[in-house]
């Protein structure tokens, strides 16, 4: 990129950066299980990793800055130099290990309703990220923002994500995951719509905040029902088919502005929609199942006296005296 930041080269190499970034947080999703202890610490280390890349994000952003304000050479040189760092450090870590295919008792955990409902509620608040990340991006810059608007935007989607990974622990401890994961898209969904009513680039910083921070507090209550439901699974593979869903749909929305530009309003109300969509589907997705285990449910109908009784209850011969008909008392 150093040798290439007047053609068009640049862009697909930073494509080529984008899909390495995001090939990182899938290896990340499945090498985090097989250096932890136990489950309460996944949930805790991803937690604390989100807050350790924002921290270190934002203190990078300064000198980069600074940098690329004198060339944009030396703040991708400064980049190299972090990068190298990175990896010294993952030389350090150790070979994880994962079973090739899955087991027949993995792939039933992992087809289990509550998890595939919780999985398209993820999907679509990722997807909200990738479109709101590249539309903010254009939309001020086709609007002739000042960068300093556009650096508050990436600063507000930093913050937000590090607010949610914040909340994400002490909300597990109280909350039920599904519940976490309903907050998270209803955020989605409320912030959109408000931003689409006052407009502005104010309103686009806080949907920024706000979005990133219902990511945050989502993945983490996704990690959890992962535990849940599919305890028997390969953990690691797992968490990196479910990380590679999730980027495919940050990538394939964040298409979408690329080619097209929404006005900001417009942007705005999309993904206030789409938040709408998810709490519809999520919420839908839960009625079924509590009604397919009322169902699932024995009849017990009362019978005199108060005392419920099932079918097999009732087809249950009475006890029998010596003379073969009801006791004597």
């Amino acid at each position: 990129m150093i040798f290439h930041l007047d053609d068009l080269l640049l862009f697909p190499l930073s494509f080529g950066v984008l899909i390495l970034q995001k090939t990182y947080s899938v290896s990340r999703s499945s090498l985090i299980p097989t250096v932890v202890n136990n489950k309460t610490e996944l949930v805790e280390a991803n937690s604390k990793l989100g807050l350790i890349s924002g921290a270190v994000g934002a203190l990078a952003a300064a000198p980069a800055g600074a940098l690329a304000a004198i060339s944009p050479k030396l703040s991708l040189l400064f980049g190299i130099a972090v990068f190298m760092c990175a990896v010294v450090a993952a030389m350090k870590l150790p070979r994880g290990v994962v079973a090739q295919s899955p087991q027949p008792a993995e792939r039933m955990e992992l087809r289990n309703a509550s998890l595939r409902s919780a999985a398209v509620a993820m999907s679509l608040i990722r997807a909200v990220i990738g479109f709101l990340f590249f539309e903010l991006l254009f939309w001020l810059r086709e609007n002739h923002y000042n960068n300093i608007w556009i650096g508050a935007v990436i600063g507000a989607s930093t913050a937000g994500l590090m607010l949610g990974n914040g909340l994400a622990s002490p909300l597990r401890s109280r909350l039920r995951e599904e519940l976490m994961l309903t907050a998270a898209i209803v955020l989605v969904a409320v912030s959109g719509l408000a931003a689409a009513m006052f407009g502005g680039v104010g309103a686009a910083i806080g949907l920024a905040a706000v979005a990133n921070m219902a990511s945050g507090i989502g993945r983490m209550a996704f990690d959890s029902i992962v535990q849940r439901n599919a305890p028997d699974a390969n953990q690691g593979r797992a968490f990196a088919k479910f990380e590679t869903r999730f980027q495919l749909s940050w990538a394939l929305a964040g298409v979408i502005p690329v080619l097209l530009t929404f006005p900001g309003r417009a942007a705005f109300l999309t993904v206030g929609l789409v938040g709408v969509l998810a709490v519809f589907l999520f919420t839908q997705a839960a009625r079924a199942r509590l009604r397919g285990k009322a169902g699932a449910m024995p009849i017990r109908r009362p019978v005199r006296g108060g005392r419920p009784t099932t079918p097999e209850r009732r087809s249950r011969p009475r006890s029998a005296g010596p003379s073969g008909g009801r006791e004597a008392h």
